[in-house]
């Protein structure tokens, strides 16, 4: 299918009635991994309601407020939770993904986190023999990496790969335009999703159509589907300011489902993967400290059974309790997007996510 202007249209609306919730966790950072499950997503009735994901010791609390993709008018509930000191400090973060004014938080359940550390070698640059796609070494790429092989993945069978060469975008790619309800300081618009230099770019600057704001980027493969797949994006972030989001969105627009496979909080210093599951939005997540203006290869494998991450062809993390893999058809998003107006994720000097190529794969 190719998204003609009509179309984009259409789907900027659908995205407009559909919401995402999702909370970042946030610690002091140390090496490897921090592996954090929120098997329950609790919404306490109290005085304000509170939709809370913890952490250990350590931690920090803040409040954050409200994220949309797409174009639309929308609005979110922004909630903020103080435990006693000697209790586990928590961080509420939401951000909202497409969904009507309407929408008032789920009942109350009970929250259980376990949390599990894990460390890996460092990754080289490049790398030798992987057992996940990394690219093949060419000094001609702007990555000096091109897209890997068709037969790169045992079992699957490459489905689309792009090198973004030409000056516009291809077909099935559609941009977003809107602004996010709650949020005076967010816009995106399709002016910032640029193609030239051999790359995709998402490209956040003071724009002066919109008044000087920090305008970003963001946009959909929307015109592309799949019910199981492995992605592959080869990016890198030029420096801190707007979060950096590539995902999985479901086609139908009904969520949850959502895979974050690289999320970085407008950092570039580490990264996490999040799955969003079930009606309640439960949140299985995963983060690692790394250097995100360097150029890697992002990965995510998505099966009946699991999901992998990936980075420069080694894995990072994994999903693999069969109950919270989502089993609709899905469609890969990369957004930028500005929290200026909530204290966090502001740019002060123009930055960009930029895309040397996207390969896809789909069980053989």
């Amino acid at each position: 299918m190719t998204c003609d202007p009509h179309e984009a249209n259409s789907i900027s609306h659908a995205r407009s009635a559909t919401r995402r919730v999702h909370s970042r966790l946030d610690r002091t950072w140390g090496h490897g991994f921090l592996t954090v499950r929120v098997r329950h997503l609790v919404v306490l009735a109290t005085a304000v309601s509170s939709l809370i994901a913890m952490t250990g010791p350590g931690a920090s609390a803040a409040p954050y407020g409200k994220r949309a993709l797409g174009g639309g008018v929308l609005r979110a509930f922004s909630v903020s939770k103080n435990l006693p000191s000697s209790s586990w400090n928590d961080l509420v973060h939401h951000h909202h993904h497409h969904h009507p004014p309407s929408w008032s938080p789920p009942p109350a359940t009970t929250t259980t986190t376990t949390t599990t550390t894990t460390t890996i070698p460092p990754v080289t640059n490049p790398p030798g023999d992987t057992p996940y796609p990394y690219g093949i070494v060419d000094a001609s790429e702007p990555s000096g990496v091109a897209p890997p092989t068709a037969d790169a993945m045992a079992g699957f069978t490459q489905s689309y790969v792009n090198d973004f060469t030409g000056s516009s975008l291809p077909s099935g790619w559609s941009p977003f335009s809107g602004q996010p309800g709650g949020d005076p300081g967010a816009q995106w618009s399709p002016a910032h999703v640029t193609v030239d230099s051999g790359m995709l770019q998402l490209n956040t600057w003071q724009d002066p159509a919109y008044g000087n704001r920090w305008v970003a980027g963001g946009l959909c493969q929307c015109g592309v589907n799949n019910t199981y797949a492995a992605y592959f994006i080869r990016s890198r972030t030029t420096g801190p300011g707007p979060t950096v989001v590539q995902l999985l969105w479901p086609e139908a627009h009904v969520w949850p489902p959502e895979v974050d496979f690289n999320e970085t909080d407008g950092t570039t210093v580490h990264t996490s993967a999040t799955l969003h599951w079930g009606s309640a939005n439960l949140q299985d997540q995963r983060r690692t400290r790394i250097d995100m203006s360097a150029w890697h290869t992002w990965g995510v494998i998505w099966t009946p059974n699991e999901i992998i991450y990936t980075v420069d062809g080694e894995e990072w993390g994994s999903v693999k309790v069969a109950s919270e893999i989502p089993n609709q058809a899905m469609t890969l998003d990369l957004t930028q997007q500005t929290w200026c107006a909530s204290g966090w994720a502001c740019p002060s000097a123009p930055q960009s996510m930029q895309v040397d190529w996207v390969a896809e794969y789909t069980p053989s």
